[in-house]
This record gives structure tokens, sequence and C-alpha cells, in this order.
């Protein structure tokens, strides 16, 4: 079981099972909306518990996502398919404690900012 919060703890979810490795998605959505590129990992809806439901606060990013972030504090939490799908995506900066998991792949690096490099060797995809 992983647990996980936003900054002030009014959200508060747990996963049940074992993680998927994340992605690091350098999209200009994410990095605005992250303030760097996302880490997050895929998670089946029902392995995913959320306890606060009513402090997320959903922001609908493009016609096919939604992300939800905390309407107290601003985490962002969630990165949320519109279109019919069994997973939503979890921000791995807000789970707690160890996750046993490492990024495995780099994506949407045709629009990273320009401020950085990607040097870790890890596979990485123009989209």
């Amino acid at each position: 079981m992983h647990k996980g919060s936003c900054l002030c703890g009014a959200v508060r979810f747990s996963v049940s099972g074992h993680l998927k490795d994340p992605d690091a998605c350098h999209c200009n959505i994410c990095r605005k909306w992250s303030g760097h590129y996302l880490v997050s990992t895929d998670i089946p809806r029902e392995a995913l518990n959320i306890e606060g439901e009513e402090n997320i606060s959903w922001f609908q990013s493009s016609e096919k996502v939604r992300r939800g972030f905390c309407k107290t504090c601003g985490t962002n939490l969630f990165f949320d398919p519109v279109v019919e799908t069994d997973w939503t995506a979890v921000s791995m900066g807000a789970f707690d404690g160890p996750t046993d998991v490492k990024t495995h792949i780099h994506i949407f690096v045709s629009q990273k900012g320009d401020y950085y490099d990607i040097t870790d060797g890890l596979p990485q995809n123009e989209r």
C-alpha cells in the first residue's frame, strides 16, 4: 500500500498494489502546471482511494485531460483523461515515503525547457 497527500493534508490518497515505473513529461502544459517537468505514474482507478475529494479542484487543461489539485494549498495531484480509460496518473511528488520505483522514460522532450538538460541516459520520446 502506498500513501500520499497534498501539502496541507486536505487531500489524502492510497494506492493498493505495486506502482508502475513513472514517466517524466516535459510538455508545455505539464511544465506550467508543475513548475518544471512532471513525473507521474498511471494507477488503475480501482486501486486508487481518495479521501477529501471535496477538496480537489479540477481544471480541464485540454480536450482530453483534466488535472486535479488541492483547493487549499494548490498541490498538483492527479492527471485524469476525460476519455474512457481505467486509469488516473498520480504525481510522484505527492507520495509519502519510498515508492520503490524509478523513472523509466522522458516524454514530450521536443517541448522541454531550455534551462535544463536531460542527462540521465533514459529513453527520450519527442512526444
